[in-house]
């Protein structure tokens, strides 16, 4: 399995995503100001991903503070947190990841600097795992409702490299496969940084998946010739009523379904549920700069 973000001897190790599909590179972090940089230039991406990265983050954080005292201690970890979240203030994982952390810094603040700093370690390795067993189940239960022989549409990049591992909407996918299911992939290209076109494609490759390449804009095309059984995607946001907000040109995908009747599946992941929110029209939205 593609190991998008690990933690060892002090170091936070994620894969470039910004230099695939062409080279398989590793960026080091050793600071909370390296990882937020990763999050903000998209080394890393994808909310579960990014939420597993703002615990390590905070830990490498914590991890570089010298205080006498557990209110010094916390104060300064709550100005380096803040700043981590302004990396990319739109990925609710983020202010996710970096509140569970801060939860675990206030609930043991008895303990000694040195006791309370291994517990957050602790806790960013266990946001990891939890993470990689939740898109593990998630795939289970989602390939139940794959048919041996389906073609899936895929939209975006919702795999392993979107998470600590294996995926949401792909964890679905590499479920079935991994079942014995004969299953192609049709993937959305996702202007217009193509994290279809460089990350799914690379993912599914390297797990030997077929997946074929497609414009976002031929999706209808093969809806109308009965060619795609399935769709599945992931989520941004999630409200109280069941709205939800992804990548631009998942609503296309969805609005050709209205018209060809399809199985259309979202893995839900706890985060997301945006609940301040209760449709999605209130949800703050995120524009890409002219110059990307």
């Amino acid at each position: 399995m593609i190991k998008t973000i690990e933690y060892v001897d002090g170091v936070v190790r994620m894969i470039d995503q910004t230099r695939l599909p062409a080279e398989k590179e590793f960026v080091d972090c050793r600071t909370i100001e390296e990882v937020g940089h990763a999050i903000k230039t998209m080394v890393i991406r994808g909310a579960p991903a990014i939420g597993v990265a703002a615990a390590m983050g905070v830990s490498l954080g914590a991890d570089s503070i010298e205080a006498s005292s557990y209110e010094d201690f916390y104060r300064i970890l709550g100005e380096k947190c803040d700043r981590l979240g302004q990396s990319r203030p739109t990925a609710v994982n983020l202010a996710w990841g970096i509140n569970r952390m801060k939860q675990v810094a206030q609930k043991n603040k008895a303990l000694a600097i040195s006791q309370i700093k291994s517990k957050l370690k602790e806790e960013a390795l266990n946001i990891l795992t939890e993470d990689i067993s939740t898109n593990q189940t998630m795939g289970q239960h989602g390939q139940t409702l794959v048919k041996d022989g389906s073609v899936i549409l895929t939209h975006c990049n919702a795999g392993a490299l979107a998470t600590a591992g294996f995926g949401t909407a792909l964890g679905v996918v590499r479920a079935a496969a991994n079942a014995g299911k004969d299953i192609k992939v049709l993937a959305n290209e996702t202007r217009p940084f193509l994290q279809g076109a460089r990350l799914t494609t690379w993912e599914l490759k390297e797990d030997g998946i077929p997946v074929k390449l497609i414009t976002d804009n031929m999706c209808g095309f093969f809806m109308n010739k009965q060619e795609i059984d399935l769709v599945v995607v992931g989520a941004d946001r999630i409200a109280a009523n069941g709205d939800v907000a992804n990548k631009i040109g998942t609503y296309m995908s969805q609005y050709s379904l209205k018209k060809i009747i399809f199985l259309f599946m979202l893995p839900p992941l706890f985060p997301l549920l945006t609940f301040p929110w209760h449709r999605e029209k209130k949800f703050p939205l995120k524009s890409v700069p002219l110059k990307k």
